[in-house]
């Protein structure tokens, strides 16, 4: 049974540093085949800033200023900047990790070929997941850039938003692994796309606080994990840092760890028959 677990030993730790060495050729392989698609890749990194200025700017114009926990009243571009980075990692990585390695893994066999070197389904796993990071990180210090020469950045602790954004990547690229083994057509896409990334995207506290709301809907909305994403990248970069950003650290470790288990075990099942 292929796992990612190891024995915290020096033969365990070794393994391990083995495996991801490995797994770098699977990155070698997109980056040669995205080195004649780059546009791609980059057409990503628009998208937030779009969202940024139409709706951070424009609609922004005609909001109110927002009042933080502590008191602190910040404009709306400054409240949805943070979110929009967030959503720009979490983007980059489900793209990633839904399409293509739906159509790597049901169409152009790829990984049944990939088997046949001495990489196994836990390299393979690493590989496409430490891809989907490099996309995310694109994305994520895209905006944190804009954000910065912006003066949207509040706080020192700010400057921990790329790293947490990583972290939002690997849970999310660890959720697409898992969620593209389970579809069986495209058709299936409209599931993580249409009922569970979109609604995520607008309704996680990304434009507005989700304490407009009944009670019982933010409960429902707290339990998704963009939310807590938002939530932490927000807090650094506001300063806002407490028991609340600890808990979503939890939660989002939580959410990779019990993702990239399900991920495992679905692509042994239809890559080992």
């Amino acid at each position: 049974m292929t796992t990612l677990a190891q024995p915290a030993t020096p033969g365990g730790l070794a393994t391990a540093w083995a495996r991801i060495w490995r797994a770098r050729r699977l990155v070698e392989r997109n980056i040669m085949v995205y080195r004649h698609q780059w546009i791609i890749i980059f057409s990503g990194v628009f998208e937030p800033i779009f969202y940024l200025i139409g709706i951070g700017l424009g609609l922004g114009g005609i909001i109110p200023p927002l009042e933080l926990p502590d008191g602190r009243v910040i404009s709306y571009i400054t409240y949805v900047a943070p979110a929009l980075l967030a959503t720009a990692a979490m983007n980059g990585a489900v793209f990633e990790t839904i399409f293509n390695v739906f159509f790597k893994l049901n169409y152009a066999k790829t990984y049944e070929g990939v088997l046949a070197t001495p990489m196994g389904i836990t390299e393979i796993a690493l590989g496409e997941m430490m891809w989907a990071l490099m996309r995310a990180a694109l994305y994520a210090v895209a905006m944190f850039v804009i954000m910065w020469f912006s003066g949207l950045i509040l706080s020192p602790w700010g400057l921990l938003m790329v790293p947490a954004a990583l972290l939002v990547a690997a849970a999310f690229s660890a959720a697409g692994l898992a969620g593209t083994s389970y579809l069986r057509t495209v058709n299936d896409f409209d599931v993580p796309m249409g009922l569970v990334v979109m609604p995520m995207f607008l309704f996680s506290g990304t434009f507005f606080p989700i304490t407009i709301y009944p009670w019982f809907i933010q409960v429902f909305m707290q339990a998704t994990p963009l939310y807590h994403a938002i939530s932490l990248i927000r807090g650094l970069s506001t300063g806002q840092v407490g028991a609340a950003q600890a808990w979503d650290l939890v939660y989002l470790v939580a959410f990779f760890a019990i993702c990239i288990w399900i991920a495992m075990r679905q692509m042994e099942r239809k890559l080992i028959k």
